[in-house]
């Protein structure tokens, strides 16, 4: 049996070796680190609002009413706070109810595992993301998961495992490593033919893509046609924490079976404030021209890596992936250009399958245009030198 040093070791040697990052000062388009200032390429700070004045206004008033929420809300910790950020939740998602989570994770294991249990069914993408594997397996349903947006695939599984129980479907609106986009459409339509609910992770839709920011089911519009919408409030809206928002019944079951909820100490004010802000600022006309500028950047940026040969992948959104393939070439790349002043991390296994390694540029709005030219033709020049292109 390898030791845990051992087993470090091999990890180094194959290239899968993580380790953290200090960065000094709020996460900008550019950060300083390790004494070094660099272009930020790596955040999931979609509208920049992490470090938006608006927000920081709304921590120091959040703070006022404490810095904890004290216990779980199920036993001492709820607070007005917690029931105005969920009606807001409720309010931009078009639903009946909301419920607020401490995490994308602790949601997801929280929501699934709730829902479901033995005797059920989930249908879920190979690609999402390990937070709804994870709530699958605690769940104890029987887990049946489709190649990444084959619908053909999808119904027939749905077909196969008629089953007597509930059945769920989920799936990212986003998929966080390739940038790509569910086909919303084709599941709600496979979700009412075959009698089961469909769940959507939003975490890297909400607050970046429809015409108001709602996400990925108002940009293929069937926001009504999803039953259980989650998603973060800690990516395009810059604070930190998670929601379910669906049903009026679904959100008091949740409050009843959801674990993760109901033994957590709830999310505290000067976290809470914040949330609210961020979902008025992306109702208003900055928050327009937010995702406007977003979309701008974008563009500019895959186009400036197409016209080099780059692979983005398919990428559909402002995730955008420029595949490698090995891990240690691909962390080899990720040095070089942090050498060259860009900070963009490589990924590799367990969170992507061996052989498609790549690095994940992740685009902003606070982004300037000359900084992603610059980017984008540094990438070139060393993915050209290192053999990548």
């Amino acid at each position: 049996m390898q030791t845990f040093a051992e087993e470090l070791d091999q990890l180094r040697s194959e290239g899968l070796y993580r380790s953290m990052r200090v960065i000094k000062g709020a996460q900008g388009s550019h950060v300083d680190l390790d004494g070094k200032r660099v272009l930020l390429l790596c955040s999931n700070n979609y509208l920049g609002l992490a470090d938006h004045a608006a927000l920081r206004r709304a921590a120091v008033f959040g703070a006022a009413f404490g810095t904890g929420s004290g216990a779980s809300r199920l036993v001492s910790g709820s607070m007005d706070l917690h029931e105005k950020l969920e009606e807001r939740i409720a309010r931009f998602k078009g639903t009946e109810k909301a419920l607020v989570f401490n995490s994308g994770y602790a949601a997801n294991t929280g929501i699934i595992s709730a829902l479901v249990g033995r005797g059920d069914a989930i249908f879920s993408d190979k690609l999402n993301h390990a937070s709804i594997v994870d709530g699958a397996l605690l769940s104890r349903a029987n887990f049946h998961r489709y190649p990444h947006r084959d619908m053909a695939a999808l119904e027939r599984l749905l077909q196969e495992k008629p089953g007597t129980g509930r059945r769920l479907i989920v799936t990212d609106g986003v998929f966080s490593m390739d940038g790509d986009i569910a086909p919303l459409r084709q599941m709600v339509q496979l979700a009412r033919q075959y009698g089961a609910l469909l769940m959507v992770d939003d975490a890297h839709g909400t607050g970046v893509l429809g015409a108001t920011g709602r996400g990925t089911a108002e940009l293929l519009g069937v926001m009504d046609g999803v039953d259980i919408h989650m998603g973060t409030l800690g990516k395009g809206l810059g604070s930190f924490g998670a929601y379910a928002a669906a049903s009026q019944t679904i959100c008091e079951y949740l409050v009843n079976k959801a674990r993760s909820f109901i033994f957590s100490t709830s999310l505290p004010p000067a976290v809470l404030a914040p949330s609210i802000a961020a979902l008025d600022l992306v109702d208003s006309r900055e928050g327009k021209e937010l995702r406007d500028r977003l979309s701008a950047n974008v563009a500019l940026f895959k186009n400036r890596l197409a016209a080099a040969g780059f692979d983005t992948m398919g990428s559909e959104t402002q995730i955008v992936p420029v595949f490698v393939g090995p891990a240690e070439a691909t962390m080899q790349f990720s040095k070089e250009l942090l050498d060259e002043g860009i900070f963009v991390q490589g990924i590799r296994p367990p969170t992507v399958p061996a052989g498609s390694c790549r690095l994940r540029c992740t685009i902003m709005a606070t982004h300037e245009a000359a900084d992603l030219e610059a980017a984008a033709d540094t990438i070139a020049r060393v993915g050209k030198k290192l053999g990548v292109i």
